[in-house]
């Protein structure tokens, strides 16, 4: 069996440093903030927040009032208690970009961030 050689390790490192350097541009320069975030529960939109226009705060949805949103002054929102046995949805962090979201499965409850043009209702796609 071959020790690895000097040359393997180099091209590893290249390739390691390409894909951080491809992660790190896309984030800075592709990635769109949301706009909004959506609260959905059991399937079903419940709250939608316009993330430019909202004060920093805690809030909860009437369905669950065990699990409390926060939004942040720097346009982000986070979930930051539940009731859930595993804190996954609280492990999520803070969203802002479009794209993102986190759920909590226990309670049934996802929080998506979109941007302005997914306002549009209806399928995305009509399959015949």
């Amino acid at each position: 069996m071959k020790a690895i050689r000097r040359t393997d390790l180099i091209i590893s490192a290249v390739i390691v440093l390409f894909a951080l350097l491809f992660f790190l541009l896309n984030k800075q320069f592709f990635a769109r903030k949301g706009e909004y975030a959506e609260i959905y529960h059991d399937s079903t939109l419940v709250h939608r927040i316009e993330l430019s226009t909202a004060k920093e705060g805690t809030f909860s949805i009437p369905a669950k009032p065990e699990v409390v949103f926060r939004i942040y002054a720097d346009k982000s929102i986070a979930f930051i208690q539940s009731d859930c046995p595993d804190k996954v949805c609280i492990r999520s962090g803070r969203l802002r970009f479009a794209g993102q979201l986190a759920a909590c499965l226990p309670n049934k409850v996802l929080l998506k961030i979109v941007s302005g043009d997914e306002n549009r209702e209806g399928p995305d796609i009509i399959i015949e």
